[in-house]
């Protein structure tokens, strides 16, 4: 874990996640995504962000009054989340060891980053099962889908001759040195059954939107919004599910 430390520090170092969500393209990710939070929160929900980041979701749900833990394993990021506000309780821990919560400390776990860069089966059973140990009633679970990164980055980005040697025969990318890591929606199912959670929702939180970035960033005000409640109404439909950049897993203990 030491090693995924380092990568993800270099990362953050140089990429800025808030300036991403605050793009045209960024905010359908982050609109959507909060759409659905809200559906299942509660008045005086304790929520814990694990993987939080430089805080987009913790941030925003605090300012509406939530008692919001942030858990960051990054300095760079919780650097960020500090200067935005130096009040936030923001705890310095890896996702697969939680060791400092108590069971059903909380009443709402998101984890928005750790499935990106837990590359060992293992390692996520151990991040969803200490989010599910920690977590009363919900969980918000978001992968990076394998496709998705096969058709933008392999095809469409013209790299195919130069990442070919860590695509195998199916088209699933296996690269144990990656710092981002896919996924496919049958290997979604299977954590979950292992960790024993309950999927109530699944939902595509950008659907096409990544592959139209230059596009999105230049609509008109009217068009945009008309592209966001396309989105919005059309997300949970399993045709596009897995050709989306992200799926958010809405899960029950």
């Amino acid at each position: 874990m030491d090693e995924l430390k380092e990568k993800l520090t270099k990362f953050y170092n140089k990429f800025n996640e808030n300036k991403r969500l605050d793009t045209r393209h960024g905010q359908v990710e982050f609109l959507t995504s909060m759409k659905y939070i809200h559906q299942y929160l509660k008045d005086g929900d304790q929520i814990v962000d694990i993987g939080a980041g430089p805080g987009r979701y913790s941030l925003a749900l605090k300012a509406e009054g939530y008692d919001v833990t942030a858990v960051e394993l990054t300095r760079p990021n919780i650097g960020m989340l500090r200067a935005k506000d130096n009040e936030i309780k923001i705890v310095e821990a890896n996702a697969t060891d939680l060791s400092m919560f108590e069971d059903d400390r909380f009443d709402v776990a998101i984890l928005f980053g750790p499935m990106y860069h837990l590359y060992k089966k293992e390692d996520r059973i151990k991040a969803l099962s200490e989010a599910k140990r920690i977590c009363k009633r919900t969980l918000f679970v978001t992968y990076i889908m394998n496709e998705y990164a096969i058709i933008e980055y392999a095809f469409k980005g013209g790299n195919y001759l130069l990442v070919k040697d860590k695509i195998d025969e199916d088209f699933r990318i296996n690269d144990p040195d990656g710092l981002f890591i896919q996924s496919r929606i049958e290997e979604i199912d299977e954590l979950n059954v292992i960790c024993g959670l309950k999927l109530l929702k699944r939902f595509a939180s950008d659907g096409p939107t990544d592959y139209m970035r230059s596009y999105i960033n230049a609509m008109d005000e009217e068009t945009f919004e008309a592209y966001l409640s396309f989105h919005q109404k059309t997300c949970e439909r399993k045709e596009l599910l897995g050709a989306s950049s992200h799926i958010v897993d809405i899960l029950q203990k």
